[in-house]
């Protein structure tokens, strides 16, 4: 019998009280996973300058106008350090004398950004981020999410920087700008709306799997268990394995319902709040994201802490690594030793843009003169202590009469070609 997928009315007995095992879940290490988020270091902040640079008409700016970005791209470093470190990808010039340093792209880095645009201008790539884009607002039942938080999946998402007017306006029946009041600031805000709920949309990546990409197969409330991964080294005490393996056969709830009724602390909500989580991670490009984005989005969602729980009780479906001074929530099954099953094509531009920035760390910066940016540091620093030294000598001149001559050979100033 083919039930109707969409209603969001549910039977009653769905409603199941709490099983869970009051016990401590340790949290293991997955090193592959980890080796996955480590090596995308300062990637997000690479191409956030590199789209500041480009949106300048001259394809550059000043050093001191991106230094003012630092706080907004979270840098451990200052901007000049930065720029300096990856100087594959950067390159510092001025003008004119009279004219302030001015950053640009390295010329390899920016042959790789008009490859990257080809990319996001080709129809299909275009067509998949809009059916993404429409598949996350309508995640959030009222079809419609504000600006910051859009913007906070905008690189997970795959959108282009300036998404709003290089893609959005092209699909005026899709999506709207409006403005309303934010339910958890109170304040007035814009949002992203979809201006229709698409059915053909509706239907979740562990739906299609189970129906065989026939939508016909598609049955509201089957049995749909999740793929389950474990790092070497984690054990699963007996009971918690028994919990698991009942919990994976309860009734698979869409995503795309709403199932706010059910008891919120109930394994059948638990359910559905990991089936929520898991579409949200496959929406993504790299099937991760930073856990402070998650757990903003599910606060707006009216999920408060359920998405911090079902994180702790499900590490065979979600890794939460702790590298790169944050934390990151990384979708298990998409990974394999490391690897992306289905590699989206705009991964294949950022890793490219990851080898980009590893040669500046396996080659030495060299200067006009050929005087590496570090030699430069450590002369620098050597004529800051001959200054001080040469003061101490002409202290002791002045108080002993001592000639000029005997401290003409010093050589204290004297940089090395």
């Amino acid at each position: 019998m083919m039930v109707s997928l969409y209603s969001t009315k549910l039977p009653h007995q769905l409603n199941q009280a709490r099983t869970f095992i009051a016990c401590r879940i340790k949290w293991v290490c997955d090193p592959y996973l980890d080796t996955v988020v480590s090596k995308e270091k300062n990637l997000k902040q690479v191409i956030s300058f590199k789209n500041q640079l480009i949106s300048s008409p001259s394809n550059s700016l000043p050093l001191s106008t991106l230094s003012l970005l630092k706080p907004y791209f979270n840098l451990s470093t200052t901007a000049l350090n930065f720029f300096h470190k990856y100087y594959t990808v950067f390159s510092q010039f001025q003008p004119s004398p009279s004219l302030p340093f001015h950053i640009k792209l390295a010329p390899q880095a920016f042959s790789l950004h008009k490859e990257e645009q080809l990319i996001l201008k080709s129809q299909p790539l275009r067509d998949d981020t809009i059916k993404r884009l429409a598949k996350f607002l309508m995640l959030s039942g009222a079809k419609r999410l504000p600006l910051h938080i859009v913007d906070r999946f905008k690189y997970d998402l795959g959108l282009p920087h300036d998404y709003i007017t290089a893609l959005l306006s092209d699909y005026p029946e899709y999506f709207n700008v409006c403005e309303d009041k934010d339910c958890l600031t109170n304040n007035d805000s814009f949002f992203l709306e979809l201006v229709s709920w698409k059915d053909e949309l509706a239907v979740s990546e562990m739906e299609k799997r189970v129906s065989l990409e026939d939508l016909r197969n598609v049955k509201r409330g089957e049995r749909i268990g999740f793929p389950l991964n474990f790092p070497d080294g984690f054990d699963l005490k007996k009971k918690v394995r028994d919990w698991v393996f009942e919990w994976q056969g309860l009734p698979y709830i869409s995503p795309y319902e709403n199932a706010f009724h059910l008891n919120p602390n109930g394994d059948q909500a638990e359910k559905w709040t990991v089936t929520v989580l898991h579409e949200l991670l496959w929406l993504l490009v790299s099937k991760k994201t930073e856990k402070e984005n998650v757990l903003r989005l599910g606060d707006y969602l009216g999920f408060g802490n359920r998405f911090t729980k079902a994180l702790v009780h499900h590490p065979g479906i979600f890794y939460v690594s702790n590298k790169i001074r944050t934390q990151t929530v990384v979708l298990r099954e998409a990974y394999r030793k490391g690897f992306l099953v289905h590699k989206h094509p705009l991964m294949g531009m950022r890793f490219r843009y990851i080898r980009l920035m590893s040669k500046a760390k396996k080659k030495r910066r060299k200067s006009v003169g050929g005087v590496s940016h570090s030699q430069l540091q450590r002369q620098v620093s050597s004529t800051k202590k001959g200054i001080e030294r040469n003061a101490k000598y002409k202290s002791r001149e002045e108080e002993n009469g001592s000639s000029e001559s005997e401290f003409e050979d010093v050589g204290i100033f004297r940089l090395q070609p």
